[in-house]
């Protein structure tokens, strides 16, 4: 039987209040206490990972327990929407969705009947500091995946409409790695390169170069990408200055690929650093791993899925470079990775100041929840 799938008010105004009030990864003590506000009376909950909770629910000694997970964190964005409920804190923006997340994980555990469960525990883990500073790490670290047997987790995606859905086999976000790259030259003035190291030369050689690290590196049928995002070099027009850095990423889903792009990466650079007569020192720093789903989990959430009303279309080879750090718990328990399209007409790509979803998802997302756990104490309880 399908769920049906109705807007709830408490639904949106619980997301809008949300948006309101973006914090950055583990200060996110506002958006806490609006989440314990609205889970009042619901489950057994802690406190956990500085600034998340978790919320339990069935027995404390289930045969088998699943974990339902929401991100909290927001961005360091000035919000440019317009919008009558948006952000009230300066710099700081929902401009990845985490609002929706937390709303729609929230209302689930408001709605979630603990006498179907059997045997089977849930535990809602509202999660912070998924923007790169290690929040599933640390929540992992304090317990939270304890006695999880199966994972599941819901991304909002503006690439897709609403009603679509992504359910990849295998790897649906890549592994992603922070590099920086400082060149160190000799400065000097400007009439006389000559006699200096130009370390913005060697930085222009090096951008190049990498260009190149792709296409004659690494296998065409493997997705991968080197991508430089900053520049940093000197202050003034008539002076060739010492030091120069670049900064980027590089995404891949297989780690081995990773391996031979980082080696292609340091010889580019090795490389140039020769020509140029500058160093170049190359730090290479993990963000996050693939986000990799498991087949049997999957199989639940497709069967899931199948149930909700409003959800017409599913992707099942769907991929994207964009990194997420649910990759974390997959990587220790089996489960799931879910986009659910929530991109209207003219949408905003994630991380825009002028990033909104299509509120349509959001009971999309809900009942997605809820019908994971019908299915899954279905298979399981």
């Amino acid at each position: 039987m399908k769920r049906r799938t109705r807007m709830s008010h408490d639904l949106i105004g619980l997301r809008r209040a949300l948006h309101q009030i973006p914090e950055l990864g583990f200060e996110e003590e506002e958006t806490r206490a609006l989440l314990i506000e609205s889970l009042r009376g619901l489950g057994r909950q802690r406190l956990i990972a500085r600034t998340g909770i978790t919320v339990d629910f069935g027995s404390s000694e289930p045969a088998r327990r699943l974990l339902l997970r929401a991100d909290m964190d927001g961005l360091p964005i000035q919000e440019e929407t317009g919008l009558p409920y948006a952000s009230t804190h300066p710099e700081r923006m929902h401009a990845c969705g985490h609002d929706a997340h937390m709303a729609a994980l929230a209302v689930a555990c408001g709605r979630l009947d603990e006498s179907t469960l059997g045997d089977v525990a849930v535990r809602a883990l509202f999660q912070p500091a998924e923007e790169g500073q290690g929040g599933a790490r640390l929540a992992i670290e304090e317990g939270a995946l304890e006695g999880v047997d199966a994972a599941f987790g819901i991304h909002v995606w503006n690439e897709l409409p609403v009603g679509t859905v992504a359910l990849t086999r295998g790897g649906i976000m890549a592994g992603v790695v922070e590099v920086e790259f400082v060149i160190q030259g000799r400065g000097g003035h400007g009439a006389l390169p000559h006699r200096a190291a130009d370390p913005i030369v060697a930085a222009a050689q090096l951008i190049l170069a990498l260009q190149t690290v792709v296409s004659r590196n690494a296998d065409p049928s493997d997705p991968v990408v080197v991508t430089l995002g900053a520049i940093q070099a000197g202050d003034a027009f008539n002076v060739i200055p010492d030091q120069a850095r670049l900064l980027g990423t590089v995404r891949a889903f297989d780690p081995a690929v990773e391996v031979e792009v980082e080696m292609a990466v340091r010889r580019v650079a090795a490389g140039v650093a020769q020509a140029s007569e500058t160093s170049i020192e190359v730090h290479w720093k993990r963000y996050t791993i693939p986000t990799v789903n498991d087949d049997e989990v999957r199989s639940i959430v497709l069967e899931a899925a199948s149930r909700v009303e409003g959800i017409d279309t599913v992707l099942e080879d769907y991929r994207t470079m964009a990194g997420e750090d649910f990759g974390e718990i997959l990587e220790r328990v089996p489960g799931c990775f879910a986009l659910v399209g929530s991109g209207g007409e003219g949408a905003e790509p994630h991380h825009s100041p002028r990033f909104e979803i299509d509120e349509e998802a959001l009971s999309l997302c809900r009942d997605l929840h809820l019908a994971v756990v019908d299915v899954y104490v279905e298979r399981r309880g």
